[in-house]
Order: structure tokens, then C-alpha cells, then sequence
């Protein structure tokens, strides 16, 4: 194969490199690394081991043993990866964290996320039928512009067909709980068809699932989140589209375009838990008011690359990504939404609605040094329009008015090889130009009361939330965020690299207007939109020789005007504003075994976190623990994998370990997680006609309430959630 045309296909997501995850990798994922493997989130060619950054990537094999266990993208991250938060099983992400900060979800580097008015749903915008691997870059960095300060997710989709003629895939899926429940019943079935004639080729396909309610291990139905949303008990339809042309055997065209949209079925209600007696959150049958939760992700993109062109690389993307996240009504009436004007406190019902639209072009060239090969330069432009609001669909109000976000970032990076390779520089800049235009708008009435009733019997009472005129404004902000490391390679194989990253995103800003709540406040002064700068110090060693893959990284990072999420009494999170500072360990080992295809794997990470707790006259000391709504717990994962001939099988187990949260603020000690472990399993064959596999999410049917239940919101019975408990999934794949 040309090894141009194979940068570019690379690039631009035709095809998949080789994998490395750090656990639970199937034999053919775990091609040698060499000079072939490219990394596209990190806008450039060279292989990873040039990079001062801890990658890693998730490959097709590995990424769907995870699906079959878990169902999500976002779960099988989870899965794989220590520093990673456990998810909450949920729609919503809120508060799943990467090395303790928001990681920056992208498909194809597209981002999904929603920074203005973060929905938090940045995790479901496509079918991971469709990913053909993931990559992760761990830490904050700007390498894909905003939104990065936790890492990158990246998901890369499917690639064009390399050979001539019609081809393609089908999957057919069956999911049931250990009692095998009617209503906990769920199916997949998902196809793909490739065709490619000449320089021209085209994929489409299309995925749909059904999933039923989740049980717990204690045999009772999972509890409910009807105002964030789930993925129990809803449909999803995802499409995919795909079209390309070579234009010349280093250039190729491609247009890829996406939707994805999942609905809840709205049969159930929440039934309260007792946190007293340790009895969780429950459901039962029942029509919850207004729409079900939904989230709905369109986009559109198209690229243009050529390997060669003036003897250097060259990418360019301009994408259009619109998505509307509908949350869910109460049972209860939702304290916040009461204007006595409209009717009665304690009558009125509304829930709200995320509306966001992102036009954005990327641009980037990379070449060496003509003369002076060892130097290899990269330039690029970004550019981003972003316009986000969340809508009262009820009544016709707006809880966050309109907010348009521009951003304009020029970008240099630099690669020095030393010594033949022995030893690598890298360095770079970008400056990000940022405007934020909102219009003056006037906060929700919201005199408010939360009435007791016989199923909430806390955080009743009277409330004040707004209802005052903000005068809008179009602050500007500017920031040069560089980066740089050192790679020291005396083996190959064998390295060691230090770096200095920042990356830059602009706070929840959607939480804060709303949440103004006294008159005379102008944007253009209000210093709580300023956005959120947060570094990232790192060294590590690596070590890739014979059986051994093994690893070790320690972090520490810091933002000065960190955001922080804070409870309300009325199950809102408001944002503060104030210094965070992290660090870490992260370790990974992985050896392949005298038997042959048999691999075990060991990854541990520990994560603290500390802010600022003096929110009123904030002294730059921290001295509070950051809680579970802002940092995951230590972990230690197991993996043991065989993988030879027909044969794939996978047994893993995550320890999430105990913490006690310690500090200043003092933090209710309810809210101090008791810890738990998950055991999981797969085993799949390939015969002559496709293959067949079944896989076991939690083995042993362990009940557990889960870390973000466990960690926040104390005396809400509403949120008292267990894990899901055991649950099977046959499947069956054919690819023609």
C-alpha cells in the first residue's frame, strides 16, 4: 500500500491504525506499532512515541467486546481506562470525569459538546456500530481547540471500503436481565454497506436498539431520572452516510454526515429509595408529565486531505453540528420553573430544552524543513461559531437566553528529533480569540416554593431564584496557550517524556446567567464567564519490548477560576468559580503469557483533588476536596483476555475504591463513598458464517449504588441510584 495514500486514509478516518488500549486488547488489535500508526486527534502524522502525551487508543475489536458488555462508547471508555470516572449508567454525563476535569467528546474532531449550556449528553451522539476506534489524549491541552481540559475522546468513525466492490456488516443483538424480565428485554440490529468503484466510494448504514428497564442486583428495577434522561427503557435510531473521492493517489474528498437520536418510552415513574434504610430509587408503571427525555445529534462534515501536497501534509474540515437535548418533567413540580404570574406556585409544569448549533472549519498543514528533515513544523487555523439556548417548552419562556460563542485560534507546533531519534523537543502556541455575545434577557420569576408531598419529604420549602433584568454584553477574551515536552527514546520501545499543556474552555455560562439573581448585573463585567484556563504537567515512562506493555504517569494540573458544580437544595447545580488543583497517578501493565493468546492486565489510578472553598473572599488556598460531582474515585482494574484462532474471551474486574472527603467546607460526611467492584465477562466464536458471542455486564450480580448517587445530593431519595446488576447479551456479526 502507498504509504501517502495510507497518512491521508489515516487522517481522515478510512481506515483504522493499530490499537494499543491499556487493557483488554484481542489479538488482532495489537499489530506491532511502527511509523503507520497515526493518531488524528493530535492534528498531526508522527507516531505517537514522537509525542510528549500519554495516548491511548481504543481499537475495533476491543471497542466492540465493550459494547457487547456495557452498550455505550462512553461505557466502554469507562471500562478501560483508571482515570476515567465509573458512568452513571445514565444519559446524562454530569460530573464523569477525565484525570478529574471534562473531557472534550468528538467524532472525527468534531466536538459535541454544549459548552455555553452544557446538557451533558456529549457522550450519545452516535451508534458505536459506526466508531471504528477511539482515541484517547489524556490531560488538558488545546489540540482541538475548545473544551479539552480533561483529555480527548475522540471517535473515528467507520472508514471506506478497500476494496473494490460491494461489502458491508450486520449485527443482530439480544439483552436481557439475570431474571429474564419481560420489560427488561432489549435488541439490536444494525447494518452497514460499502461499495467502491474506482476512485470513487460510498458507506451507509443505519442502527437501532431498543432497551428494556434495568434491574439491580437485588432484582429490582433500576430508579429513574425522568428530568436528565436515560438510556433504559428508550428506542435509539442512528444513521450514518459516507461518500468520497480520490482526487489523485495523495488527495481524497470525503463528506460524512451523521444523525443519532434516542427517545425515552416514558412507561415508568421514579419510586423514592430510603438512603436511611439503604433501599435505592426505584420505578414503577406510570405516565411521567410532558415529553420523555431525548437527545437528538446532527452533523454534517467535509474534508479535504493531501499527503503530499508541496512535499508536506495538509487537512482541512468545515462541519455543521446542531443538536436539541429535551429533559425530562418531575412527578413533582419543579420548584424553579413557579411564576405566580402564570399560575398558581406549585401548579405549573415545564421542562426545558438545549438547542445548540456549531458551524466550524479546521485547517492545518505539517511538513519538515526542507534541508533539515529532522525538524517537522505544523501550522493551522481554527474557527468556531457556536450559538446555544435552553428553552421552557411548556410555556414558551427562556431559562438561558441565546448566547453566541466565536472563536478564532491560529497554531504553530514544532518537532525537533535529536540524536537519530534518542531524543525528541516538541513545542507550540495557539491563541485563541474568544467573543461571547448575549443579549439582555430577564431571569425566570421563580418566587418560588417546593411543596412537600408524600414522596419528596425534603428540600420543601420557599426558594428565591431571579426574576431581575441582566444587561447583556459582548465580552471578549484572549489567551496564548502553549505547550511543551522532552521524549527521551534510548530504546526502542523504551521512553521517557515530561510535558506542559494548557487547555481552554469557557464555563457551564448557561448555568450562571440563569442563575443571576440580583439586579444590575452587566455581562460585559460579570467576571464569572471568563473562561476556564487549566494546565497540565505530566511525566512518564513507557515501556513496549516483547510481552511487556507497561506504563506509569504522574500528573498535577491547576486553574486558577476553576468550575466547580454545586448542589442547590432543589436537585439544581449552580456553578462556582474557583481555584482547582489535581494531580495523580496512573499505572498500567499489561504482559502477554507463556500460554499462547493469553494476556493479563493490571491499571491502577489515583486522583486528588482540592479547591478553594472561601467562595465569598476567595484566597487562592485550597482547602476542600473536590466531592463526586467533580472527581472520580481511585480505581485498580484486572483484566484477563485469550484470544487465539476462532476463540476471544475477556473476564474483567474494576475496584472502585473507598474515600473519605476531607476539608475546610466540610462536606456532609453522607455524601463519603463506601466503594464497590464489578466483574465482567465475554466469550465469543467465529464460525463459517459469521461470529457469535455472549457477554456478561456484572457476573456475579453484585448490588451496588453507584458513585455519583453515592457522593452527592445526601438527602434526595429521588437520586439514590443502584448499578445495574446482571445482564446478558448474545450477539451475532457478519461482515460480507
Amino acid at each position: 500500500m502507498n504509504r501517502k495514500w495510507l497518512v491521508a486514509a489515516l487522517l481522515s478516518g478510512t481506515l483504522s491504525s493499530p490499537a494499543f488500549a491499556q487493557d483488554a486488547v484481542p489479538a488482532d488489535d495489537a499489530a506491532a506499532q511502527d511509523d503507520s500508526i497515526v493518531v488524528t486527534a493530535a492534528r498531526t502524522i508522527l507516531p505517537p512515541n514522537a509525542l510528549p502525551l500519554t495516548i491511548d487508543l481504543i481499537g475495533k475489536d476491543t471497542l466492540d467486546q465493550q459494547l457487547a458488555i456495557s452498550g455505550s462508547v462512553t461505557d466502554a471508555v469507562s471500562n478501560l481506562t483508571p482515570s476515567f470516572s465509573p458512568t452513571r449508567q445514565k444519559l446524562s454525563g454530569a460530573g464523569e470525569t477525565l484525570r478529574g476535569r471534562s473531557p472534550l467528546y468528538a467524532i472525527n474532531g468534531i466536538p459535541q459538546s454544549t459548552p455555553m449550556r452544557d446538557g451533558s449528553r456529549d457522550g450519545f451522539t452516535i451508534d458505536g456500530f459506526f466508531v471504528d476506534r477511539v482515541e484517547l489524549i489524556y490531560g488538558s491541552n488545546a489540540l482541538q481547540g475548545i473544551g479539552g481540559t480533561g483529555g480527548i475522546v475522540n471517535q473515528v468513525t467507520v472508514g471506506a471500503p478497500k476494496e473494490e466492490g460491494l461489502g458491508g456488516r450486520v449485527l443482530l443483538q439480544g439483552t436481557a436481565d439475570d431474571g429474564f424480565s419481560k420489560d427488561g428485554i432489549g435488541g439490536k440490529v444494525a447494518g452497514l454497506v460499502q461499495y467502491k468503484a474506482g476512485r470513487f466510494d460510498a458507506t451507509v448504514g443505519a442502527a437501532w436498539e431498543k432497551r428494556g428497564v434495568f434491574y439491580d442486583g437485588e432484582g429490582r428495577r433500576a430508579g429513574l431520572n425522568l428530568t436528565q434522561g436515560e438510556t433504559q427503557d428508550s428506542r435509539t435510531l442512528s444513521l450514518f452516510a459516507r461518500l468520497g473521492y480520490e482526487l489523485s493517489p495523495t488527495a481524497r474528498l470525503d463528506l460524512i454526515a451523521s444523525r443519532f437520536e434516542l427517545k425515552g418510552d416514558g412507561d415508568y415513574v421514579a419510586l423514592p429509595g430510603n438512603r436511611l434504610t439503604g433501599v435505592p430509587t426505584s420505578a414503577v408503571r406510570g405516565d411521567p408529565p410532558g415529553k420523555s427525555a431525548q437527545n437528538r445529534t446532527e452533523s454534517v462534515a467535509l474534508s479535504l486531505t493531501d499527503s503530499d501536497l508541496g512535499g508536506g501534509n495538509f487537512v482541512s474540515q468545515i462541519f455543521f453540528n446542531r443538536s436539541r437535548d429535551t429533559f425530562g418533567g418531575e412527578v413533582v413540580t419543579q420548584a424553579t420553573f413557579q411564576d405566580p404570574a402564570l399560575a398558581p406556585v406549585g401548579t405549573l409544569f415545564d421542562q426545558s430544552q438545549n438547542r445548540s448549533r456549531k458551524l466550524g472549519a479546521k485547517f492545518s498543514y505539517e511538513r519538515a524543513v526542507p534541508g533539515f528533515e529532522d525538524l517537522t513544523l505544523t501550522i493551522g487555523f481554527d474557527a468556531l461559531v457556536d450559538k446555544t439556548e435552553q428553552a421552557l417548552i411548556a410555556t414558551g419562556r427562556v431559562w438561558v437566553p441565546p448566547s453566541d460563542f466565536r472563536s478564532l485560534a491560529p497554531f504553530g507546533q514544532a518537532n525537533l528529533k535529536l540524536f537519530d531519534g534518542i531524543v525528541r523537543l516538541a513545542g507550540g502556541v495557539r491563541w485563541e480569540n474568544v467573543k461571547i455575545k448575549i443579549d439582555d434577557y430577564h431571569t425566570l420569576a421563580s418566587t418560588t416554593f417546593r411543596a412537600c408531598s408524600t414522596t419528596v419529604t425534603t428540600n420543601c420549602g420557599p426558594s428565591t431564584y431571579g426574576g431581575v433584568d441582566v444587561a447583556g454584553g459582548k465580552p471578549k477574551f484572549q489567551d496564548l496557550l502553549i505547550n511543551g515536552g522532552l521524549i527521551v527514546e534510548p530504546w526502542a520501545g523504551i521512553r521517557a517524556y515530561a510535558s506542559y499543556a494548557e487547555g481552554f474552555t469557557v464555563p457551564d455560562i448557561g448555568r450562571i446567567t440563569r442563575a443571576v439573581n440580583r439586579a444590575g448585573v452587566d455581562l460585559d463585567t460579570f467576571l464569572d464567564i471568563s473562561p476556564v484556563v487549566s494546565n497540565n504537567r505530566e511525566i512518564g515512562v513507557e515501556v513496549k519490548r516483547g510481552p511487556l506493555d507497561a506504563s506509569a504517569t504522574y500528573f498535577w494540573s491547576s486553574s486558577d477560576k476553576g468550575q466547580l458544580l454545586i448542589a442547590r437544595p432543589d436537585r439544581i447545580f449552580d456553578v462556582q468559580r474557583q481555584r482547582v488543583e489535581i494531580e495523580g497517578l496512573e499505572v498500567n501493565l499489561r504482559v502477554a503469557m507463556p500460554v499462547d493468546g493469553l494476556k493479563l492486565g493490571v491499571g491502577y489510578a489515583h486522583i486528588q483533588g482540592k479547591y478553594d472553598s472561601d467562595s465569598a473572599n476567595p484566597d487562592g488556598i485550597v482547602d476542600t476536596d473536590l466531592d463526586g460531582s467533580n472527581i472520580s474515585p481511585d480505581r485498580l482494574n484486572l483484566s484477563a483476555s485469550y484470544n487465539k484462532g476462532p476463540v476471544s474471551a475477556l473476564v474483567q474486574t474494576q475496584f472502585f475504591l473507598d474515600r473519605t472527603f476531607h476539608g475546610k467546607a466540610n462536606p456532609d460526611p453522607r455524601n463519603n463513598f463506601g466503594g464497590y467492584n464489578i466483574t465482567d465477562a465475554s466469550l465469543r466464536y467465529q464460525t463459517g458464517f459469521g461470529g457469535l458471542s455472549l457477554s456478561v455486564q456484572n457476573l456475579f450480580d453484585k448490588f451496588y449504588i453507584d458513585y455519583s448517587s453515592d457522593t452527592r445530593l445526601p438527602t434526595d431519595n429521588l437520586s439514590f441510584f443502584a448499578g445495574r446488576g446482571r445482564t446478558f447479551t448474545l450477539g451475532w456479526d457478519y461482515r460480507f
